[in-house]
């Protein structure tokens, strides 16, 4: 099998910016013939789809809400009618507790249901109900279907203030596992990532109540002292879906800068 991700077709979710618009470039950059990106913010995902083309891949911009269904089914069939098919699916879309609660209490005896709700259905029941609608095509390729998961060190660590987004992150893991058994031959891998600068990233900092300590703690336990980016955690993902990776499934691979390699912090 071809180790590269030459001719491959790949649906990349939460590909308007941050690490889904990195994968999203780089699966072009490394060969793939197309990226299907899809995005709430459908103008920025658009704008992926540019830089997509920029590196002479085909690309399709799909805006999609990833808590409504038929939405979800509806990304995944236009990915497969418009480029004739699907070998790669890149379950990157996510949110975290402290983008819907500024100013509140967000720990787990006061986060509101409302946001619990929010970020179970984007973070865990998408990547599932995304998997779902595209097992169909991923069992008919013939050029090494893979699945890459975004899941988070949150998923293995419990970290304060992020409840639901730790325990969706732990059962994106869990769910990676369970369908690389359901769906093999076709691979399925996550990522784990540590702090990576994304959108995301500094959404969560802006929230705190103190954004320089926020910061310094989540950075202390790093052995690499700087944020992550986001074209690393790409080329992870890339590798994971190409046929470099023929014999990996059903693991989570961890990128944090080591932070979770000792129990100590830095000075």
């Amino acid at each position: 099998m071809d180790g590269s991700l030459v001719e491959r077709i790949a649906l990349v979710t939460g590909a308007g910016g941050g690490i889904g618009r990195a994968v999203a470039v780089e699966l072009a950059r490394q060969g793939a013939s197309a990226v299907a990106v899809a995005d709430l913010d459908e103008a920025a995902a658009g704008e992926t789809a540019a830089m997509v083309r920029a590196e002479g891949a085909k690309a399709e911009a799909i805006g999609c809400d990833l808590r409504a269904r038929d939405d979800i089914e509806a990304m995944v069939t236009r990915c497969a009618e418009r480029f004739g098919g699907l070998d790669v699916l890149v379950n990157n879309a996510g949110v975290i507790d402290t983008a819907f609660t500024a100013g509140q209490d967000h720990g787990v005896a006061s986060l509101p249901e409302e946001v619990w709700d929010v970020v179970y259905e984007v973070n865990l029941k998408a990547v599932w109900l995304t998997t779902k609608f595209a097992a169909p095509h991923l069992r008919r390729s013939t050029r090494g279907p893979a699945i890459v998961n975004t899941a988070s060190v949150s998923g293995l660590v419990g970290f304060p203030d992020c409840p639901a987004y730790g325990v969706t992150k732990a059962g994106v893991i869990h769910l990676t596992k369970v369908t690389a058994v359901d769906l093999a031959p076709v691979r399925c891998n996550c990522l784990c990532p540590g702090v990576i600068d994304t959108r995301l990233t500094q959404d969560h900092f802006a929230a705190a109540e103190d954004r320089a300590a926020t910061e310094r703690a989540l950075l202390a336990p790093q052995l690499v002292d700087r944020l992550g980016r986001p074209e690393e955690v790409a080329r992870l993902a890339c590798f994971l879906a190409s046929g470099n990776a023929a014999f990996i499934t059903g693991a989570a691979c961890v990128i944090d800068g080591g932070a979770l390699a000792w129990r100590g912090v830095r000075d």
